[in-house]
C-alpha cells in the first residue's frame, strides 16, 4: 500500500495546498482560470491560428465532394464561404465564454451538465481529438513520405509494399508516418499560450508554399483546367438539396472546433481580441484555401487526364517524370504541407485532447501529459485502416456532428438565454451539492433532456447515412442535421429552464469577467448575495 502512495505521489500533478479529494477532481493549474500572465494571444495571433488552421490538407479538397456530387466550381466555393460563416458565428458564440471569464471547455461545460454530468462531453471531445490526431499525423506522414521519396526516389510505396494491407498501408508509408510523429513530440511540451509562435510562423509560410504549387500546376497545365468552365450537373430540388449539403458538410467539418474555442479564447487579452479576429478570418482563410484547391485540381486535369483532388497524390504523380529542379520543388511544398499538418494536429487535436483529458483526471494530467497521452492512442489505433475507405470513414466523422450539434446547442442556449452571461466562476470548482452547478447529484437532467432530444431527431439519419435504409423524411432531416440537433436541444434547454428555473441566473444581461464593468456588482443567486466573483459578501463563503 505504501509503494501504491508512493506512486500515487510521484504521478500527480502539481496542486495547491489544502484542496480536498473532490476538489482535486475538478481543479489543477491547467484548469483554472487564466491569469494575466498567460493571456498573451492578441488580434493578430487569432487571425494567425485560423490562417494556420485553414492551410491543411482537408481543407484543400473540402470542395471536391461537392463537385463531384454535381456542383459548379463556384456553387461549391460559395457552400465553403456559407458554411464557414456560419460556423464562425457558432465558434465566436462559444470562444465568448472563454475570453469573458478564461476558463476552457470542460469548465464551461460544467455550468450546463453539472459538476460531474460534464465529464461525458468532455470524454465525447476527448475521443474525436485522438482519432482525428492520428488522421492528420498519417496525412502528415504522407508529407514526409514525399520528401524522403523527392531525395530518393526508390522510396517507392509500389516497390516495397511490406508486410502490410496493400489498400491501408505499406512499408515506406508507415516509416514515413512514424517519422512525422515523433517529430511531433518534442512541440507537444510547449504550454498553450506559448504555441502562438508556431501558428504565426505556419500562417507566413504555408499560404506561399500553396500558392508556388497553383502557379505551378497552372503553367503546366497552360491554364486554369475544364472544371472552371464546367456547368452544375444538377438542377431544381437536385442542386438545392445538394447546395444545402455542402454548406452542412463545412459546418460538420468545424463541429469540434465550434465545442471547445474556449480552449483557446481563455487565453485572449480582452474578449474583443477574440471576436471580430475570428468572425472574419475563419471564413475567409478556409474560402482561400478551398479556391486554392480548385485551381490545382482543375488545372491536373489537362496535365494528367483525371482530375486529382489529393494534392500529395498530384505532388507524387509530378515526381513520377521529374528532374532535379522539379524533385527540389516537391521537397519544398511537401515540408510546408508537413508544418501545415504538425500545426493543425497541434491546434485541433492535441490541446482539445490535452484539456479534455486534463479535466477527466485533474490529478494525474495536465495539458502536455494529455497531449502525449493523445499522441499514444492515436499511433495504436493504426489511424491507415481508417483512411483504406476515405468516404466512409468522412461519412461517420461528419456524422458525429450530430452529437456534438447537442452539446454546443445546450452550452450556448445556458450562457445566453438562461443565464444572459453570468457564471459564478468559483462553483464551478465547487463538488458541494450547495454550489449553483451541482444540480441533482451533479448532473443537470434540463441539459441531458435537450442532448438526448437534438440527437434523437437525426438518429434516424445518422443510421441512413451509415448504410441502413431509412424513410426519405428522415434524410432530408438529417440533411440539415447541425441545425435541428442545435436549435431543438438549445431550444428544449431553454424552455425546461423557464419551466423549472435553476440557480446562478440573472433577469438582465451580466458579465461578471474580470474585463467587465460589472465587477463589483452584486446580483441574487438561488436566493443568496454573491459578488461577481461568486463570494457571499456577508461571511466571506465561497
Amino acid at each position: 500500500m505504501s509503494t501504491l502512495k508512493y506512486w500515487a505521489r510521484k504521478l500527480s500533478v502539481e496542486a495547491e495546498d489544502g484542496l480536498t479529494s473532490a476538489q482535486l477532481m475538478l481543479f489543477n493549474h491547467d484548469l483554472k482560470p487564466v491569469e494575466k500572465e498567460r493571456r498573451l494571444w492578441g488580434s493578430w495571433n487569432f487571425v494567425g491560428f485560423w490562417i494556420a488552421d485553414s492551410a491543411n490538407i482537408g481543407t484543400w479538397m473540402i470542395a471536391s465532394s461537392m463537385i463531384t456530387s454535381g456542383l459548379s466550381w463556384w456553387q461549391a466555393w460559395l457552400c465553403v464561404w456559407l458554411g464557414y460563416t456560419i460556423g464562425g458565428c457558432f465558434l465566436v458564440c462559444t470562444g465568448r465564454i472563454g475570453a469573458v471569464y478564461h476558463i476552457g471547455f470542460p469548465v464551461a461545460s460544467r455550468s450546463s451538465f453539472g459538476i460531474w454530468g460534464a465529464i461525458w462531453p468532455v470524454f465525447n471531445r476527448a475521443v474525436m481529438a485522438c482519432v482525428w490526431y492520428g488522421v492528420v499525423a498519417y496525412l502528415g506522414g504522407q508529407c514526409v513520405y514525399l520528401m524522403i521519396r523527392s531525395i530518393w526516389p526508390s522510396w517507392d510505396r509500389k516497390a516495397m509494399p511490406g508486410p502490410f494491407n496493400t489498400t491501408a498501408t505499406s512499408t515506406p508509408d508507415y516509416v514515413s508516418f512514424v517519422i512525422f510523429w515523433l517529430v511531433s513530440l518534442p512541440v507537444l511540451w510547449f504550454p498553450v499560450h506559448r504555441l502562438r509562435h508556431l501558428f504565426t510562423v505556419k500562417a507566413y509560410i504555408v499560404p506561399f508554399a500553396a500558392l508556388a504549387f497553383v502557379i505551378w500546376a497552372i503553367v503546366r497545365a497552360k491554364g486554369v483546367g475544364p472544371i472552371i468552365s464546367q456547368p452544375a450537373r444538377l438542377s431544381g430540388n437536385d442542386l438545392a438539396w445538394e447546395f444545402v449539403k455542402g454548406v452542412m458538410s463545412s459546418i460538420a467539418n468545424f463541429a469540434t472546433l465550434i465545442v471547445n474555442d474556449c480552449d483557446f479564447t481563455r487565453f485572449a487579452r480582452h474578449p474583443k481580441n477574440a471576436f471580430l479576429p475570428q468572425l472574419l478570418s475563419i471564413p475567409a482563410s478556409f474560402a482561400v484555401t478551398s479556391l486554392l484547391g480548385i485551381l490545382v485540381s482543375s488545372s491536373s486535369s489537362v496535365i494528367f487526364g483525371e482530375t486529382i483532388w489529393n494534392p500529395l497524390d498530384l505532388l507524387g504523380r509530378f515526381l513520377d517524370d521529374a528532374g532535379a529542379a522539379q524533385r527540389f520543388g516537391v521537397f519544398v511544398i511537401a515540408l510546408a504541407f508537413a508544418l501545415a499538418q504538425l500545426a493543425t494536429n497541434i491546434a485541433a487535436n492535441s490541446i482539445s485532447a490535452g484539456t479534455d483529458l486534463t479535466a477527466l483526471m485533474p490529478r494525474y494530467i495536465n495539458i502536455r501529459r494529455g497531449g502525449y497521452i493523445c499522441a499514444a492512442v492515436s499511433i495504436a489505433m493504426c489511424p491507415y485502416n481508417f483512411l483504406s475507405d476515405s468516404n466512409k470513414f468522412t461519412t461517420y466523422l461528419s456524422a458525429y456532428s450530430v452529437f456534438l450539434s447537442s452539446i454546443a446547442g445546450v452550452i450556448i442556449s445556458d450562457y445566453y438565454f438562461v443565464r444572459k452571461g453570468m457564471l459564478v466562476v468559483r462553483d464551478l470548482y465547487d463538488a458541494r451539492n450547495t454550489g449553483s452547478y451541482y444540480f441533482s447529484y451533479g448532473f443537470h437532467w434540463r441539459a441531458y433532456a435537450a442532448y438526448f432530444a437534438g440527437i434523437m431527431i437525426n438518429i434516424v439519419g445518422f443510421a441512413g447515412a451509415v448504410g441502413a435504409t431509412v424513410p426519405d423524411a428522415a434524410m432530408y432531416i438529417y440533411n440539415l442535421n447541425y441545425f435541428m440537433g442545435f436549435i431543438l436541444s438549445a431550444g428544449i434547454y431553454w424552455g425546461l429552464c423557464m419551466i423549472s428555473p435553476i440557480p446562478a441566473t440573472s433577469q438582465t444581461w451580466l458579465e461578471v469577467g474580470e474585463d467587465s464593468d460589472e465587477l463589483q456588482v452584486q446580483y441574487t443567486a438561488d436566493g443568496k448575495d454573491f459578488d461577481a466573483l461568486g463570494v457571499r459578501p456577508a461571511t466571506g463563503e465561497v
